[in-house]
């Protein structure tokens, strides 16, 4: 552990004991409250018995409008105001400390209690109602990526706001800190070296440890979609501390610490960017304008945004952000269309890797919202091969079966052309005795310190075009490497919207290898549950089960990725084997995941 995940941890501690220590004294408070009184915690409203009836009734007569799925709702009047009898007389108390961190416990207590921060929204949701509960999922509405949710108000609560200003403001600062551990049958991790021998599952990569997988702190304001009057705008700045910066980093944007150092734990702006919110374009049209996550996926790489703590392995190869300008129209209750320009896939616009790359996405929904069908161009341009050049296309089904069961389906088809052999890297040329030098006949991957006989960094995988034990003379230079994928996930919500059974299962075929490093069909299947308390504390533990079906019977698993090919190309030109090479094919893993929001 690096002295910056010391640093993060050393503040975790202070925020959980201060935490920690204001609840005890916020629970040693209200243990002294009038036993004769009904407590709004949300609102600090103390309500005396004889005006519970007239509150209830008052109740439905002041609630304009509550859409309890989408955290929206209308704050209740008071309804002791409006009556003359009599008070009880008042029980002396002594006032509550309301210092900073006693107002973040009370706000803790009251969401662990069903009574969190509300705040109010002047406009009701449009369009079609919400189709599934969250919590104990990641959102209320099927993921499109891109774009806020239009014509749905932004009613979200944070209890770090609620000591703030009582979540007041439309700007807002939240966050979570994420901590996972696995046990694995994988046993060749060495997070040091940022081998992580549980690939090509992500994001508990590294086998048997405990991690720090995220700390995340969020600057946002979400435009008012739900209005039709007038132009808004909005902003969103993620920060991203822990292991899980591997997975976001875009070529140019501080990605040294991947792409040169591995480091294991590293941090990365991973959402910079702007909304303009045009309410007169069809339904509501946004535009969104820098660093934003990509458009399709049910997965997602923040944490809370996922149905579990692993990913599949789908998700894990395919393109992460965009930086660019991306247009979403919602043309009527059932038609979304989105229609963007970026550099490419995980790149910026500044490095040589930056091509000209158009997305078209759309999303067509029925019955009542409970199905969607989302048809994805995520990176349309040349195809040719580059740093994460993935020319890819997605269909993502959404079906709502009831109101305690779903399922999400997603298939894609990714590809890049000319694609690199790896034979010529992995390979020592005859002539030299070193390395094959990287020449048009001889071509490597991306790599820096490209220096023949003295090693060189792997930045992005070529492909494993023919078997890596045929000669020289049998080996094209490139080639096209596809892969394709299944992911289906089924999903049922229990214990009152506070929990969740998950059960992923999935096929992948990376054909040519270029995505994981070994050309191998992979299954992979996962159950997990969700644990909420309130909204603020997640847990989620998991098992899965991953095999891998290679070619040229090497294996995929429990080793530095590529290393397998590498060491059979090794052998078969009479060198002795390399342990980092020589892995397994099947692997359980037990993982689990705890996430404090704030």
């Amino acid at each position: 552990m690096n002295y910056i995940t010391k640093i993060f941890t050393f503040f975790v501690l202070i925020f959980i004991f201060t935490t920690s220590s204001a609840l005890a004294k916020i629970s040693s408070q209200e243990s002294a409250s009038p036993d004769n009184s009904s407590v709004d915690r949300a609102h600090g409203v103390i309500i005396a018995p004889e005006n519970l009836s007239l509150f209830s009734a008052k109740v439905s007569s002041t609630v304009a409008s509550t859409d309890s799925a989408s955290n929206t709702y209308i704050l209740l009047q008071d309804a002791s105001s409006s009556t003359t009898a009599a008070p009880a007389p008042a029980t002396p108390t002594t006032p509550p400390d309301n210092g900073f961190f006693h107002r973040l416990g009370r706000a803790y207590v009251s969401d662990w209690a069903g009574n969190g921060p509300v705040t109010i929204t002047k406009e009701p949701r449009r369009g079609t109602p919400a189709p599934i509960f969250s919590p104990p999922y990641p959102g209320t509405d099927w993921p499109i990526g891109g774009t806020p949710l239009i014509g749905v108000p932004d009613g979200q609560t944070y209890p770090l706001m609620q000591a703030i200003n009582e979540n007041k403001s439309k700007s807002k600062i939240y966050g979570w800190i994420e901590i996972g551990a696995n046990g694995s049958t994988n046993n060749k991790t060495n997070a040091s070296k940022g081998i992580p021998s549980n690939f090509p599952s992500a994001y508990d990569e590294y086998a048997n440890t405990v991690q720090l997988d995220q700390a995340a702190l969020y600057f946002e304001k979400i435009p008012n979609t739900a209005q039709k009057e007038h132009f808004d705008w909005g902003y969103r700045l993620t920060l991203l501390y822990g292991v899980d910066y591997r997975f976001t980093t875009a070529k140019g944007m501080l990605s040294q610490q991947l792409l040169l150092k591995n480091n294991q734990y590293g941090f990365d702006p991973v959402m910079a960017y702007y909304d303009f919110y045009f309410p007169h374009v069809g339904e509501g049209m946004d535009v969104r304008v820098g660093r934003y996550i990509s458009l399709p996926d049910i997965e997602a790489q923040l944490a809370p945004n996922n149905y579990t703590y692993s990913h599949s392995i789908l998700y894990t190869f395919d393109c992460y952000t965009q930086t660019g300008v991306n247009v979403t129209v919602k043309a009527s209750s059932h038609w979304t269309v989105q229609g963007g320009l970026s550099p490419g896939c995980d790149v910026m616009p500044w490095t040589t890797d930056a091509k000209v790359t158009g997305n078209f996405c759309a999303t067509f929904t029925w019955s009542n919202g409970g199905n969607a069908l989302n048809t994805c161009a995520n990176s349309i341009n040349d195809g040719k091969y580059a740093y994460n050049n993935l020319a890819a296309y997605y269909e993502t089904w959404y079906h709502r079966i009831n109101a305690r069961w779903h399922t999400d389906t997603e298939f894609w088809y990714q590809y890049m052309k000319a694609t690199p052999n790896m034979y010529w890297y992995n390979g020592i040329d005859p002539a030299t005795g070193i390395q094959y030098a990287p020449t048009a006949r001889t071509p490597w991957p991306e790599t820096t310190f490209q220096r023949p006989g003295q090693g060189a960094v792997n930045l992005n995988f070529g492909a494993v075009c023919q078997d890596p034990r045929l000669p020289a003379a049998k080996q094209s230079a490139r080639c096209y490497a596809p892969d394709v994928a299944i992911t289906n996930y089924l999903e049922h919500n229990f214990w009152h919207n506070q929990a969740s059974l998950n059960i992923r299962n999935e096929y992948v075929d990376d054909i040519k290898g270029q995505r994981t490093g070994t050309p191998a069909k992979y299954e992979e299947h996962m159950v997990g549950f969700d644990f909420w308390a309130g909204s603020t504390i997640t847990f989620r533990p998991e098992v899965s089960y991953t095999h891998a079906y290679t070619k040229y019977g090497v294996t995929a698993l429990n080793i530095s990725p590529g290393a397998s090919i590498a060491n059979l190309q090794s052998v078969s030109q009479g060198n002795p084997p390399n342990p980092l090479g020589l892995g397994k094919n099947q692997a359980l893993t037990l993982a689990a995941d705890l996430i404090w929001h704030f």
